[in-house]
């Protein structure tokens, strides 16, 4: 007969632990509200002593600047240019045999085929006016080679009709023999761009240079 009472009495007793954790969950929410604002006004006091000690403070204003686009360098085709540089010192070679390609004149010129005797005599005399020149000196032959190859094909690009080359009188080669002279008439012959040439005249280098007509 004592079942229900115990029921109940044990009903009593979880209400009672129930209300309690309860009790001790809000009192832990309030002590959290307490602590949540003494921090606010912590915070607050601080903000206002500053204020107090650096007196008023007024925002700074943002400058008033243009800001540009930045330009990145072009890229630089390395690997394609050392492929050109190795292409043309293969493409320009010293053996070929140009005896049977000059006019056997006191100057050895040059003419392709197509190209009339009066062409080589209006070179000759200075009939088309020098736009460029490229100077040779101080060059070994592979660095030489390399820099006519550029010279003529850059020359021909930008419409250059008449160019100079440079290839010295061999005065400071051993033996005063010009080193680069049979080599560079070897190399234009070589250049498809290249229609004549002839020995300048005295006043424009003599036998140190060769007087280039292009076909632009």
């Amino acid at each position: 007969m004592s079942k229900p009472a115990d029921k109940t009495w044990n009903s009593l007793a979880d209400l009672k632990g129930l209300g309690r954790e309860l009790a001790a969950r809000r009192l832990a929410e309030e002590l959290e509200r307490e602590r949540r604002e003494a921090a606010r006004r912590l915070a607050e006091q601080e903000a206002r002593a500053f204020e107090l000690a650096v007196g008023p403070v007024v925002p700074l204003k943002a400058p008033a600047r243009v800001l540009h686009d930045r330009e990145l360098p072009e890229p630089e085709p390395r690997q394609r240019e050392a492929d050109e540089r190795a292409v043309m010192l293969q493409a320009l070679s010293d053996e070929i045999d140009i005896d049977n390609l000059l006019d056997t004149d006191e100057t050895l010129s040059f003419r392709r085929d197509g190209i009339s005797v009066e062409v080589v005599r209006k070179l000759r005399r200075g009939h088309w006016s020098l736009q460029a020149q490229l100077d040779l000196h101080g060059l070994r032959r592979d660095g030489a080679r390399e820099a006519l190859g550029h010279f003529i094909s850059d020359s021909s690009k930008r419409g250059l009709r008449c160019v100079r080359v440079i290839h010295g009188k061999g005065h400071g080669s051993p033996g005063r023999e010009p080193v680069l002279k049979g080599r560079v008439r070897r190399w234009l012959v070589q250049k498809q761009e290249v229609l004549a040439f002839v020995q300048a005249r005295g006043s424009d280098g003599g036998a140190g240079a060769l007087i280039v007509l292009l076909n632009a």
